[in-house]
C-alpha cells in the first residue's frame, strides 16, 4: 500500500460512512479497484479508518453530547439491541458476507428508501427535536439497527428509515442516526482492535499510512456529515435511494469480491 491508496480509501471511508450507502462495499471496491491484496495489513488499516468518522460525528454534536445526558441514556438504550444480536451472533453474521447476498440487499435497502420517500409524509406531530425521541421511539431505532448487522444493509440507512416511521421528522431522523453510531460503532471498533492487536500491533512499521488513512477519513467524513445534513434538509433521500440500486447492479455486473 502507497500514501495514495491509503489517501483514497480514508476518501471513500469518510463520504460512505455515515451516507446511507453500503461503506463495507465501497470500501472492498475501492481497494480491488487499487489492486489492492487482502492481506492482514489492509485488515487493519480498515479497522483504524473506521474510527476515524466516529471522531468526526463527535466534533459535529459536541455541544449536545456535553450537554444531554438524558441523550446519551437514549443512545445506550437504542444500542443494547444491536449489541445484544452482535455478540451472540457474530459468527453467523460474518458468514453472511457472501456477494450474492450483499448486492441484493443493497438494491432492496435503495428500494425501501424510494418508497418510503414517496409515501411518506412529515407530520406536524413527528418529534423534531432529539430532547423529545421518547424511549420507546429510541428502542424501536435500536431495533431497526439490528437489521444492518446483515451485510449490504446501510447502518445509517436502516436506523434513518426507521426513525422516520417511528415519528421522528426526518432532520431529527438523521441526526440521532448519526449519534447511534457512536456507542454502536465505537463498540465494533474496539472489539475489533481487541481481536485483531496482533495484526495492528504489527502494523507499526507503517504507522504513516495508517495517520494519513485515518486523517483522511476524518477531515472528509466531518465535511460530508455537514454536506449530508444540508442536503437532505433541502431535498430528500431519494438520490440515495437511486445511487443504492445503481450501485448494487453495477456490482453485481462486475463481480466484486464482497
Amino acid at each position: 500500500m502507497t500514501l495514495f491508496d491509503a489517501v483514497i480509501l480514508g476518501i471513500i471511508e469518510g463520504v460512505t460512512e455515515y451516507l446511507p450507502v453500503s461503506s463495507t462495499a465501497h470500501l472492498v471496491l475501492g481497494a480491488q479497484l487499487l489492486g489492492l491484496e487482502q492481506n492482514p495489513f489492509l485488515k487493519a488499516f480498515e479497522i483504524i479508518i473506521q474510527m476515524a468518522p466516529i471522531f468526526a460525528v463527535m466534533m459535529i454534536y459536541r455541544e449536545r453530547l456535553t450537554q444531554s445526558a438524558t441523550l446519551w441514556a437514549k443512545l445506550i438504550v437504542a444500542f443494547i439491541p444491536t449489541g445484544i444480536v452482535g455478540f451472540l451472533f457474530h459468527r453467523q453474521i460474518e458468514a453472511l458476507f457472501v456477494m450474492n447476498t450483499t448486492v441484493a440487499l443493497m438494491v432492496l435497502t435503495g428500494i425501501a428508501f424510494l418508497l418510503i420517500e414517496y409515501l411518506w409524509r412529515e407530520k406536524d406531530h413527528h418529534v423534531g427535536n432529539l430532547d423529545d425521541v421518547s424511549y420507546k421511539q429510541a428502542l424501536g431505532i435500536g431495533l431497526c439497527q439490528t437489521i444492518s448487522l446483515v451485510p449490504g444493509i446501510s447502518r445509517s440507512g436502516v436506523t434513518i428509515l426507521g426513525a422516520m416511521l417511528l415519528g421522528l421528522k426526518r432532520e431529527s431522523s438523521m441526526s440521532f442516526s448519526f449519534l447511534l453510531a457512536i456507542p454502536t460503532m465505537g463498540a465494533a471498533s474496539l472489539y475489533m482492535l481487541f481481536k485483531e492487536y496482533d495484526i495492528i500491533a504489527q502494523s507499526g512499521g507503517q504507522i504513516e499510512l495508517l495517520l494519513v488513512g485515518f486523517i483522511v477519513s476524518f477531515i472528509v467524513g466531518y465535511i460530508a456529515v455537514k454536506s449530508f445534513l444540508a442536503i437532505v434538509a433541502r431535498y430528500n433521500f431519494t438520490p440515495f435511494g437511486i445511487y443504492l440500486v445503481a450501485s448494487g447492479l453495477l456490482f453485481g455486473l462486475f463481480g466484486v469480491e464482497l
